[in-house]
Order: C-alpha cells, then structure tokens, then sequence
C-alpha cells in the first residue's frame, strides 16, 4: 500500500502531495545545503518510486540549479519556503523534510559531506533547550 503525504509552504500558496514511500533520509552538511536552510544541515527524504502531485501554487515555484551543479532547490516565490522537486533526469524525487505537513515514519539515516560542516557544529546536543525565545 502506498503512503500519501502532504505538504505545503509556510505561506500556504503551494501545496503538495506525495504518493509513495521514502527510501533514504539523510542530513546534507554540505556549504550549498548550509546556504540553502542558514543552517547546520538540510533534512532531505528522497525516492525513485513516490509521485509529486502539485495540489495548487504550482506556478508559484522557481526552481533554481546553482551553476548547473545538480544542488537543486524549489521554493515558493512569496515566502521562500524550500518545496519538493525532481532530479537526475526524473528519476529522484527529493524532499526537504520540514516542508511536509504530515508525520514520517522513516528517521534520518546519516549525516552526508560531514566534512563540510560549519565550525560551530559541534556537540549542538549539549546547549540549553528552550521552548520559546528566551527574551
């Protein structure tokens, strides 16, 4: 049986469907990913097999391939919210995790180009939690 998941942009302009299972999750810590989300990492789902189906918004997307590297993105045009897309020649969909409105049953299964990480990536574990600002 195939799972559906569904997804949307922080804006709410695009909305998506996913058809299918994931294979892999992994965090990317390489600089592109790093620019991509000003974070530590991006949080990536991809698969060979799930369909994308746009639900609406779909002329609200620009996809943009940084110097035709293959480091794809996809993102609403009003709120910059990262969105699905397909690559290698349409035989990979990738997904940025956050972007999903629905729970996952797969966990990230490695951290990738960890030899790329920021310098202040390190033992993130240890600092306070909060669980708002602490302003």
């Amino acid at each position: 049986m195939n799972k559906k998941h569904k997804g949307t942009c922080l804006c709410g302009k695009v909305a998506f469907e996913i058809i299918g299972t994931f294979e892999r999750f992994f965090l990317c810590h390489c600089e592109y990913c790093r620019k991509d989300t000003g974070s530590t990492h991006a949080a990536n789902l991809f698969s060979t097999t799930a369909k994308l189906i746009w639900l609406s918004g779909e002329d609200n997307i620009k996809t943009f391939d940084f110097e035709s590297s293959g480091h794809i993105k996809s993102f609403c045009l009003d709120c910059g919210s990262a969105l699905p897309n397909i690559q290698m020649h349409g035989s990979l969909l990738v997904v940025p995790a956050g972007c999903l409105d629905t729970d996952i049953s797969i966990a990230p299964q490695g951290h990738i180009y960890f030899s790329h990480k920021a310098n202040w990536d390190n033992d993130l574990h240890k600092i306070q939690i909060f669980e708002e600002l602490p302003l």
